[in-house]
């Protein structure tokens, strides 16, 4: 018969359960340590696939170039490609009042030009005809990211014609377009020319930018395959 197990102490296993509980704690330390330096790594061939991509960014807004300008040539074929293109965009159409579309029927091209340093901002320029808004034949608003990653804004300042600035609407001529339209008219496109508060959230910009110019034209056969139905 075998002798009968030996008896352990309480004491005993509160020793054995805190010296387990001392290497867990260790172990997990180590990990962490450990899990950080994975992390570090992780973030580096982040940083390095960014420049990566905007190296081949900035490769191919160099090729896409001459079809920009292919494109905005066939453009000025077509009257009031921008003005409906505009208007048929569901954000940008929320900005427009009726005195805005008519000034924009006077605009003949748009363009969108990244800064060599991809990261550092855009620029986008409205060319129009001559017209009985303003003087101007090129209005264009930039956008600037510093080294530091702050924001900031400039554009062109519209020289209006006397009596003809839409951002300076009368309360007159608000009550009746209220009147004429059942609310009251939005704030006046122009306006986004001369608001630099917030050069970081300019949705106007980004939604020209990113959505608006890479393919306008399925914003301008909205209308043409409406009129077909």
């Amino acid at each position: 018969m075998s002798a009968p197990a030996a008896k352990v102490s309480k004491k005993e296993l509160n020793s054995n359960h805190d010296g387990a509980d001392e290497t867990s704690e260790k172990e997990q330390q180590e990990a962490i340590e450990h899990i950080d330096e994975v992390q570090n790594e992780i973030d580096r061939l982040n940083e390095q696939a960014s420049e990566e991509i905007l190296k081949v960014e900035q490769k191919y807004n160099k090729l896409r170039q001459p079809f920009f300008q292919k494109r905005s040539e066939l453009i000025a074929k077509i009257p009031n490609f921008w003005v409906t293109t505009f208007v048929n965009h569901p954000q940008v159409s929320a900005l427009l009042g009726e005195e805005d579309e008519e000034a924009l029927h006077y605009l003949t091209r748009v363009e969108v030009t990244e800064f060599e340093d991809i990261k550092s901002g855009y620029r986008i320029d409205f060319y129009f005809d001559e017209n009985p808004y303003f003087e101007n034949k090129v209005l264009s608003k930039e956008f600037h990211l510093n080294e530091s990653g702050d924001p900031s804004s400039k554009s062109t300042e519209i020289k209006w014609k006397s009596g003809k600035d839409l951002t300076k609407r009368s309360s007159q001529t608000q009550n009746k377009a209220s009147r004429k339209r059942q609310h009251e008219e939005p704030e006046s496109f122009f306006t986004w020319f001369t608001d630099h508060s917030d050069a970081g959230a300019d949705e106007l910009g980004e939604v020209i930018k990113d959505d608006i110019w890479p393919n306008p034209l399925q914003y301008y056969l909205v209308r043409v395959e409406l009129s077909c139905l």
